[in-house]
């Protein structure tokens, strides 16, 4: 028994990073055989670890036919961007307050900001950056002290590295524009500037996932 959980474990994890890094885009299917081979598994974990995905949202199954990848949903990207605005602006309000909370914050960030700039030297792929820009945004939540909106916001966590990646994906230069922002964020912060952070948190989201200012892309 604790094979096949292990197995079906491995199987959703990896599945779900595939879709989360967009290897595996919305409207594609995909068959547990697929999987199973690329795996080196049978089709009985892959099965249990569709069912799993189907229940969380991301797979449609189809008796026979296979499973499909859920698109992002209409108007998704903007709910998710909205509810990340509110959470790290109030954050950064929060952490601007206090010098030795700030410092600790931009040495985190800068720290992000090195690493992300090394995956670009070293030819990293999106779905690395992709993570790593959720990592340093999660940063400044985790700054803000509140284990109530940290626990809110890592639920969105999945849906921004799948819309990040997507991004990416149409526009792979905007990963220079995405590091030259996070280094203006940072240097916001530094200056205890929350409302210059927010009007450049605000722009620099909308612009990555290509929102207008008055609504949908």
């Amino acid at each position: 028994m604790s094979k096949l959980y292990s197995a079906a474990e491995l199987a959703y994890r990896e599945v779900k990073e595939l879709i989360l890094s967009g290897d595996l885009p919305g409207g594609e299917l995909i068959s547990e055989g697929e999987i199973a081979s690329r795996m080196g598994s049978s089709r009985t974990p892959v099965r249990e670890a569709f069912l799993r995905l189907e229940a969380e949202g991301w797979m449609r199954l189809y008796p026979k036919r296979g499973a499909l990848i859920v698109p992002v949903a209409d108007g998704e990207a903007e709910h998710v961007v909205d509810a990340r605005l509110l959470v790290e602006v109030h954050a950064v309000e929060t952490v601007a307050s206090s010098t030795r909370v700030r410092d600790t914050l931009v040495a985190a960030l800068r720290e992000n900001l090195v690493r992300q700039r090394e995956l670009v030297t070293s030819g990293g792929d999106a779905a690395q950056f992709s993570a790593l820009d959720a990592d340093f945004h999660r940063a400044l939540v985790r700054a803000g002290g509140n284990p109530l909106l940290e626990t809110f916001y890592d639920g969105l966590r999945e849906r921004q590295r799948r819309m990040t990646a997507s991004s990416l994906a149409r526009d792979p230069e905007q990963i220079t524009k995405i590091i030259e922002d996070h280094a203006r964020l940072t240097d916001l912060i530094e200056a205890g500037d929350a409302e210059g952070f927010a009007s450049a948190v605000r722009r620099h989201m909308r612009e990555v996932h290509a929102l207008s200012e008055g609504g949908r892309r």
